[in-house]
Formats: C-alpha cells, sequence, structure tokens
C-alpha cells in the first residue's frame, strides 16, 4: 500500500512473573505424565492433541495468569507481559500516538479493555467475535474519524484481523502471537 510509512518490527521478551513460571512448571509437568501414560494404536494422535492442548494452556499463563485461572481475579502487577505492554503504551499516549493490540483468546481481549481501562482511566475499545454489525461500525467510525475517541483498541485477531483499515493507529501490538504468521501479517 502506497500511503502507509515504513513498517518497524521490534520482538519485546519479557520474564515471567513467580506466579506464572510456578504455573508454566505445573502445566508442563503435568501434561508431561500425561502424555507418557498414553498407550495404544491411536496413541501418537493423542499424544498430538495433549501437545496441543498444554501448548494452548501455556500460552494463556503466559499472557496472565487470569485468563489461564478463568477466575476473574485482580490483573495487576501478575504477568510480565501485560506488565511490559503497559509500559510502552504509556509512552504511547504521552506523545498522542495510538495503537491497535490484536490477541487471538477473547477472553484476554475483556482482561486488556478492564485493565487498560483502570491503569490509564480511560475508555478502551474492544472489538471481538460478538460485537454486532452496529457496535462494530460505531467503533471503527469513531477510531479512524473522532478525534477525541479512544487512544487503545482492542482486536481479537479472528474477528479485527481481516478486512479493516485503521489508518489512525502507528503502533499494532501482537499480544500473543498466532499459530499462522499470515493472519498476524494481514492483521498488522
Amino acid at each position: 500500500i502506497q500511503d502507509l510509512p515504513e513498517k518497524f518490527e521490534y520482538k519485546v521478551y519479557c520474564n515471567l512473573t513467580r506466579e506464572q513460571a510456578t504455573l508454566y512448571e505445573a502445566i508442563v509437568r503435568d501434561a508431561m505424565t500425561e502424555i507418557e501414560q498414553v498407550e495404544g494404536v491411536e496413541q501418537e494422535i493423542k499424544r498430538r492433541g495433549l501437545i496441543l492442548s498444554m501448548l494452548t494452556r501455556l500460552k494463556q499463563v503466559c499472557n496472565h495468569p487470569t485468563l489461564f485461572l478463568g477466575d476473574g481475579s485482580e490483573t495487576s502487577r501478575r504477568s510480565g507481559k501485560l506488565n511490559r505492554l503497559s509500559e510502552m503504551l504509556e509512552e504511547i499516549l504521552e506523545v498522542g500516538d495510538r495503537a491497535l493490540i490484536f490477541t487471538q483468546f477473547a477472553q484476554m481481549g475483556f482482561l486488556l479493555q478492564r485493565h487498560l481501562q483502570d491503569v490509564f482511566n480511560q475508555e478502551v475499545l474492544f472489538f471481538h467475535g460478538g460485537t454486532s454489525q452496529e457496535q462494530r461500525d460505531r467503533m471503527l467510525m469513531r477510531f479512524q474519524e473522532d478525534p477525541h475517541a479512544p487512544a487503545i483498541f482492542v482486536l481479537s485477531l479472528k474477528a479485527g484481523g481481516i478486512g479493516l483499515n485503521l489508518m489512525r493507529a502507528n503502533h499494532v501490538f501482537h499480544y500473543d502471537r498466532w499459530w499462522n504468521p499470515a493472519v498476524e501479517n494481514q492483521a498488522t
């Protein structure tokens, strides 16, 4: 696209909190025990399923313990990744820039929206698969055209990764990486 500025990509590595590391180790230990116990003709298929399930749970723990536990508990300071995202967004908001944040987990989107609204004391938009067409159009128009619209827009990767042109955002975050890089590239 001719009118887009050059794209700069950065990978930001974050440490797990003690809670995240403990959950991570427990998931790996339990999954490995379960995988070792699989026997029978369909063992390879079952092992692959267990590994995929383990990887999904590990991604959830790396995002935030609350996403994995599903308990709706406090979010502050429990995720190295969320802490770092908040720091980067603070810098972006200070200079008046706007940001898109993609996540593959809708529940993580709700968690991000709630947390970022609390931290920055301002509205954060969230577009996900359950968003009605009317709400979607209203959010997109606000973000694109309203100078007083929220500066942070969280999108579930599946719902927001295709067919949107949000040119007012000059920062794009992939909070969690998708299995398919082409989907990520389309979203970006």
